[in-house]
Formats: structure tokens, C-alpha cells, sequence
């Protein structure tokens, strides 16, 4: 009697298991992302130069954007650049800390000096939550 109940017991604590880990965490990126957002990098990392001037120029100024705004924004599309360059031609390899994740810091609010995911988009408005607002909050 004790057998039956103790199977059924079981059977259901290891579909529970493996429901849980049909969708790891670590799913959310994969070879396919990795390549997208390499391409991506290196299609539109010179999208960092007019963004990184426009953040300057609301934080800083007319006189800053032209300066630093150029300087900074000509670091951060090379370094988009790079990165692009890593994403794709290592896409097929979990590369960093045994993912597919970005390498770089992301794009933390107070910080002001990581990178989001994907290159910035330039325009009035954007359907994607990964891009950067025009104005921000310092």
C-alpha cells in the first residue's frame, strides 16, 4: 500500500522539477541574440555619437556637447564596434561567465557610463523598451 503512494509522490515532486527548469533564466539569450546584437554593434555603433551628445548637451550643455559630447560619443562607438566584433565572431560559443549575455556593464541609471544591449535609436519615439529616452534625469 505504501509502495503506490510513495511512487506517486515522487512522480509528481520530478514533474515539478522539470517544469521549473524548462526556462532558465539563462535562456533569455542565446547564439542567435548574440549574433543580432553583434550586427547590430557594428551596423549602428556610430548611433553613440549624436546620443552620447544630446545626453551631454541636457546635462551639461551647448559647450560640453561639442567637446566632451564628441570626444565621448567617438569612444563609446568604437567601443560598440569592438564589442560588435566580439558578439559575431564568437556568437556560436558561450563566451562570457558561460552565457550568451553582453560583456559590457549595462546601462545602469545613476551611472551614466554603461551600454544598454542593443546600439541607441535615433528619432521621436521608440516601440522597444531597450532604448534610451532622449532627455534623462540626472
Amino acid at each position: 500500500m505504501k509502495l503506490p503512494i510513495v511512487t506517486m509522490v515522487a512522480v509528481l515532486m520530478a514533474s515539478l522539477v522539470q517544469a521549473d527548469i524548462q526556462d532558465p533564466p539563462s535562456a533569455d539569450w542565446g547564439p542567435t541574440r548574440k549574433l543580432g546584437r553583434g550586427l547590430g554593434n557594428i551596423c549602428f555603433n556610430i548611433t553613440e555619437l549624436p546620443d552620447s551628445m544630446m545626453s551631454v548637451n541636457y546635462l551639461e550643455g551647448n559647450n560640453a556637447a561639442f567637446s566632451y559630447g564628441i570626444v565621448r560619443g567617438i569612444g563609446r562607438s568604437f567601443a560598440r564596434l569592438g564589442y560588435g566584433l566580439y558578439d559575431t565572431l564568437l556568437f556560436p560559443f558561450p563566451t562570457y561567465k558561460g552565457t550568451y549575455a553582453p560583456p559590457y556593464r549595462s546601462n545602469v541609471q545613476w551611472i551614466r557610463s554603461g551600454y544598454s544591449e542593443f546600439p541607441p535609436e535615433l528619432g521621436f519615439e521608440s516601440r522597444y523598451p531597450y532604448v534610451r529616452n532622449d532627455q534623462r534625469d540626472p
